[in-house]
């Protein structure tokens, strides 16, 4: 097996800054369509250098409701997934997301050091430093000797900002058999891991009432807005430990004086274990039945719980005790915590594959102007990754 020090030369030479500059200097919000198809095709072609297949996947079919009450389709961009010695009787799973928060219109598009170590910049650590480290470490994977005894599927998906609606499918398909996988999120800047992780569901609850003149004759009229605003207290009021209950937004009304007869309820749920989404659950719909019975109005209920929560169950445990064990080789204390914060490690998780969620760079205050990478990180996660990968096809699974 390749040494550690000779690994981490290798991966030193590696382009990984410069990869991760030039794909976060394109801009892949989730809604930019263009943006992700450059994204895609430039992936596509720095991916091709690993001895697989490697295609574009069109995006699953997903909505959402819009302001008027209606369902529209949404468009995604296409989905990378490489595939590398399909036949081999241990597979992995490796993924990421070419998509970031930042849309096209954001003022945040520009890149600028904050000194030596530290790239302040749209995408750099959520998640465009994580990519460029998975594919430095799966080159590295492809030089050691035991890199023919494992075989891989790679999937970086175009909407895991957004919940990886048009994907889920794909990311559960790909995950059947194979023995772990490893996902590019960013680490926290001391390099502490994300462990256990809450689930989460996002609603739309459309309220359909009756306008009336709010001066003539309000009692005709049936106040959306208020049906709204009473589903959200008691909604909010459905909160517990292991279930966090966020009403976002309402939406509708319009005139001071008509009686709005349609209003939009955005709510996301945050359950820390099955049994917290059938209280959700249980909660919703009590409380859909009570508003609409005690407000004569019309519900309707878009959503869905589309990220189960993430257990560190035996399976997992035994993966994050080999990553701490090789951390441990390289000179990295690697420790983790539980999050509320979801992501594809949810779903793959809930297809039974054992999987550590933030391989990726060592950085902070992603989903902000703020957001920064350590860029010292990039060689020693990606010197993590390849080693870890490494053990796993020296022994042939966890």
């Amino acid at each position: 097996m390749t040494s550690s020090a000779a690994l981490i030369d290798r991966l030193a030479a590696e382009p990984m800054l410069e990869h991760t500059r030039a794909w976060a200097a394109i801009n892949s919000g989730t809604r930019n369509l263009g943006g992700l198809k450059t994204m895609a095709g430039t992936l596509a072609d720095a991916f091709s250098v690993l001895p697989g297949e490697v295609s574009l996947v069109a995006p699953e079919p997903a909505s959402s409701v819009t302001a008027d009450g209606t369902v529209a389709t949404l468009d995604h961009g296409q989905h990378l997934v490489v595939k590398v010695r399909p036949e081999a009787p241990t597979r992995m799973l490796f993924t990421g997301h070419m998509d970031t928060v930042y849309p096209a219109d954001h003022p945040f598009q520009d890149q600028r050091f904050l000194d030596d170590n530290t790239l302040n910049g749209p995408g750099v650590a959520d998640m465009k430093g994580g990519l460029a480290l998975l594919l430095a470490a799966l080159k590295a994977v492809e030089a050691s000797p035991l890199g023919a005894r494992i075989g891989y599927d790679v999937m970086i998906n175009s909407d895991e900002e957004t919940g990886s609606f048009s994907s889920a499918a794909l990311i559960a398909n790909l995950a059947r058999g194979k023995v772990a996988a490893l996902t590019y999120e960013p680490a926290l800047a001391d390099g502490t891991l994300a462990g256990a992780r809450g689930g989460t569901g996002n609603f739309s609850i459309v309220v359909r009432g009756k306008s009336a003149h709010a001066g003539r004759n309000p009692d005709d009229g049936r106040n959306a807005i208020v049906a709204a605003s009473d589903l959200a207290v008691r909604l909010f009021a459905a909160k517990q430990i292991g279930l966090a209950v966020n009403p976002a937004r309402i939406e509708g009304g319009g005139p001071n004086n008509v009686v709005p007869d349609l209003a939009i309820l955005r709510i996301n749920f945050r359950p820390a274990s099955a049994e917290a989404i059938a209280a959700a659950q249980a909660a919703i719909d009590g409380a859909i039945s009570a508003v609409a019975r005690d407000r004569d109005v019309q519900i309707e209920l878009h959503g869905s719980f589309n990220r189960p929560p993430k257990p560190i169950d035996d399976g997992a445990a035994k993966l994050f005790a080999l990553v701490k064990q090789t951390g441990g080789e390289i000179g990295l204390d690697i420790a983790w915590k539980a999050t509320g914060g979801v992501c594809d490690g949810n779903n793959i998780a809930a297809a039974g594959v054992p999987v550590v969620d933030t391989m990726g760079a060592r950085g902070g205050a992603i989903h902000s102007t703020d957001e920064f990478l350590l860029v010292d990180s990039l060689v020693e996660r990606a010197a993590l990754s390849a080693l870890t990968v490494l053990r796993i096809a020296k022994k042939g699974g966890l």
